[in-house]
């Protein structure tokens, strides 16, 4: 029992000599942290911004207990407006931060830092944080009633915007359905247009055909007795023959009249 008890206690001794060791460490590491802080703020102070990062990182190496080196080189991005890396540092600040004064003080930046992106709605959210942690702020209170009336705004702006365009994209359709539709309406008065005119040369043709088919017989009969048929002598021709015939009966005639006349014998009248 007493060497258990001995044992006990040599462990009891064992691990607070660690602790102590590690506290020490810890101690150690925290105030060299925030002596490269001090040393960054110096340097930040005096414009060098490149010496001041390089200690205030360093400084954040050394020590995940010292919030001032993140907040303070979120501060220094900020101004710099490069503001994805300033959000980075204070978020470090604030999951770093034990106290609610810090937290406040982070998530208050934190809300800054989405005003000047305009993301409105984060910048509401961070800035009740920032309250919940200290709600004695007037100036996060103010910037959380800016950034919703902001916020407000925006939702409006972006309502407008999808009105706008929903009636843009009706506008379109409508237009392109008017379009085809005159389209349509064209094509088919066109092939109404040629149908009729189809039609009308139908109507022609077959009227065409119907002259032909109602032609009197009559008239094909004259045709034909108008138009000669082969070896056939024409009408003039045969007048001409007529006459020329006529014309030999009458010179034989007259040679017979003339011999007649001449084969008289003429009785001669005696004086007595």
């Amino acid at each position: 029992m007493k060497k258990v008890l001995t044992s006990l206690l040599l462990l009891f001794i064992t691990s607070f000599t660690q602790a102590q060791d590690v506290a020490k460490e810890k101690a150690k590491a925290l105030e060299a942290s925030t002596n490269l802080t001090w040393n960054a703020n110096k340097s930040l102070s005096e414009s060098k911004f490149i010496a001041a990062e390089v200690d205030y990182r360093k400084a954040i190496a050394k020590s995940d207990e010292n919030v001032a080196a993140p907040f303070n080189l979120g501060n220094a991005y900020y101004n710099k407006e490069t503001y994805s890396e300033a959000f980075g540092r204070f978020k470090e600040a604030g999951e770093t931060a034990t106290d609610k004064k810090s937290k406040h003080k982070a998530y208050h930046n934190m809300g800054n830092v989405f005003m000047k992106r305009k993301e409105y709605q984060k910048a509401v959210d961070a800035y009740k944080e920032a309250l919940r942690n200290d709600s004695t702020d007037e100036e996060t209170r103010y910037n959380l009633a800016l950034a919703k009336e902001l916020l407000k705004k925006q939702q409006d702006e972006q309502k407008n915007d999808e009105n706008k365009d929903d009636k843009e994209n009706k506008d379109e359709d409508k237009k392109e359905d008017e379009d085809k539709k005159e389209g349509d309406d064209g094509d088919k008065k066109d092939e109404k247009d040629k149908g009729d005119e189809e039609k009308e040369d139908n109507k022609e043709g077959e009227g065409d055909q119907k002259d032909k088919k109602e032609k009197k017989p009559e008239d094909d009969k004259k045709g034909e007795q108008q138009k000669p048929r082969p070896n056939q002598l024409s009408k003039q021709q045969v007048q001409n023959l007529l006459e020329a015939m006529q014309n030999e009966e009458k010179k034989v005639q007259q040679k017979i009249d003339a011999k007649k006349v001449k084969g008289v014998k003429v009785k001669n009248e005696k004086d007595w």
